[in-house]
């Protein structure tokens, strides 16, 4: 069984992915446990002295000035997490739930929520057995955290609540009874350590960030074969234009579209067919560049936050406790905000290019990519469907972390939105996929159409590009050329090119065929 090592210090993105989707076991290293061993013995010492902290012994927001008596110290954490308990929707799937354990986990590890080590250990074996809580995704105001769907997270480590243990949904305590994991008790401070942090929006936006970045690969990959099929002049991606606007996606971006075309038959200089190229095609480099340095930042900001400590309160080296605001998810939630955009405009674009390589009047292609339209109606509605797709992710790319609502009294007066932002972020990713896919659909088709005609000849590779000769062959192995005599059953054939940009392993074979990454 694959395992990763984690300190709370050196999580990565592609750690988190393994975690979530390939089920790597984690290890907590001996230098963090000796960590989480002293900053509890700070908060047993405040327990046995009677000193007065925020959700030590006392109430929780607005009841912060309710003293609790050491007896009821125990309590307070059990009903801390039976009322905060409170999601609502479809329950988070697998991968994020894996996601924001690890996450929670690795918060905890740093040394500074005063958690005792064996609480720890349990959200351990459960990750590692394969014990998922049931989370449903709403119910967050990202601030103080995601205090709702964490406090479903902890419900099965109390034997409450609901979790799926291999693929099968039990009550908590008979999941943890299969997995062979004993139910624990909490002690003072441990509920709200365990669910004050934004480890649930940081695990739905990392995992839609790596999403987004395959995404991008793709959007480079799948639009130099729309170039080509559109007879594209590759004049607009010499480097000579983009070094002097010299933004690091911008050129990158221009780079891999003449790296994927190199050698191909299909590309035209400037005044060969046309002396321009419409925007879609012409400022590919300028617009997925500006995604690509937008990813890039969310990136370097989720990789801080899911190493972060975002509990409250903190227990320093010290042995002091502060009370503070590290839960608030305000700085993701902006990210995930951003991330949203620069998601959708990988979407925007691509069903430009889709609609003009559909369009007769626009690229001297048979209407909608079928030579008698009007029995067969051909991609005419799968272009509807992707403008759909568009339009639905301008209204998700609204920010929602300029939204707020108090909450508990007025005491949580300004708060985040940041779950909301990340699991629009999700949203959208999906629906970019949806577009891309159907763009890489019209453009093999495209291409079949120009090479051979109505010859139904399906071996026009040996005129594309490096990479784009590679992806059509890899494509059309799971996706076949639509025939001429009537149309098919679309959604059929997008559920296969869905399937297909799903996929690492078709752009790590592009990368390999160019010798270049696409995504630095």
């Amino acid at each position: 069984m694959a395992k990763i090592q984690i300190d709370g210090y050196s999580l990565t993105l592609e750690d988190l992915i393994n975690v979530a989707r390939k089920d790597y076991d984690i290890v907590i290293k001996e230098q963090a446990i000796e960590r989480i061993k002293n900053s509890r013995d700070i908060i047993d010492q405040i327990v046995e002295d009677e000193k007065t902290v925020y959700g030590v012994n006392t109430g929780f927001g607005s009841l912060s000035n309710v003293l609790i008596s050491k007896e009821d110290t125990k309590q307070l954490q059990e009903n801390l997490i039976r009322s905060h308990a409170a999601g609502f929707g479809d329950p988070l799937t697998e991968d994020i739930v894996r996601a924001l354990m690890l996450i929670r986990i690795n918060s905890l590890i740093k040394g500074y929520s005063g958690i005792r080590l064996s609480t720890v250990e349990c959200l351990v074996d459960m990750l590692n057995k394969g014990v998922h809580p049931y989370i449903p995704e709403k119910g967050s105001l990202g601030a103080s955290g995601d205090l709702a769907p964490l406090a479903h997270m902890v419900l099965p480590m109390i034997g409450l609540g609901k979790a799926y243990y291999r693929g099968e949904l039990f009550e908590g305590k008979d999941a943890m009874a299969a997995a062979g994991i004993s139910p624990i008790a909490l002690s003072s401070k441990e509920g709200l350590a365990l669910i004050n942090g934004t480890s649930v929006l940081t695990a739905i936006g990392a995992v839609a960030l790596y999403d987004s970045m395959v995404l991008a690969k793709y959007a480079d990959i799948i639009s130099a074969l729309s170039f080509e099929s559109f007879q594209g002049i590759i004049d607009a991606f010499d480097e000579r234009l983009h070094v002097i606007r010299p933004h690091a996606g911008q050129i990158k971006t221009a780079a891999n579209i003449r790296h994927l075309t190199k050698q191909s038959k299909y590309i035209t200089k400037q005044g060969q067919l046309r002396v321009q190229d419409p925007y879609s095609f012409r400022c590919i480099p300028q617009v997925h560049g500006a995604s690509k340095d937008g990813l890039a930042y969310i990136k370097e900001k989720v990789e801080i936050e899911i190493n972060a400590v975002t509990d409250n309160p903190v227990v320093t080296l010290e042995g002091d406790v502060i009370s503070g605001g590290n839960f608030h998810g305000e700085i993701m939630a902006q990210v995930f905000d951003y991330l949203a955009i620069v998601t959708a405009e990988i979407a925007n674009i691509s069903e430009r290019r889709l609609e003009r390589l559909i369009n007769h009047s626009l690229s001297g292609n048979p209407s909608f990519l079928v030579p008698h339209p009007g029995v067969n109606s051909g991609f005419m509605i799968a272009q509807y469907a992707a403008a759909a797709l568009v339009s639905e992710n301008k209204v998700l790319a609204h920010p929602a972390s300029v939204d707020s609502i108090p909450s508990s009294e007025n005491q949580e007066d300004i708060v985040s939105m940041g779950t909301i932002s990340a699991r629009k972020a999700a949203s959208i990713a999906e629906n970019v996929r949806r577009v891309l896919a159907t763009e890489l659909m019209v453009a093999a088709q495209a291409i079949d159409i120009k090479a051979y005609g109505e010859s139904k000849i399906k071996d026009p590779a040996n005129k594309l590009g490096l990479g784009t000769g590679l992806l059509y062959e890899l494509f059309r192995k799971e996706v076949a050329f639509i025939e001429y005599d009537k149309d098919v059953l679309m959604f059929d054939e997008l559920e296969k090119a869905s399937h297909f940009i799903s996929k690492q392993k078709n752009i790590e074979a592009v990368e390999n065929a160019i010798g270049q990454h696409l995504l630095d």
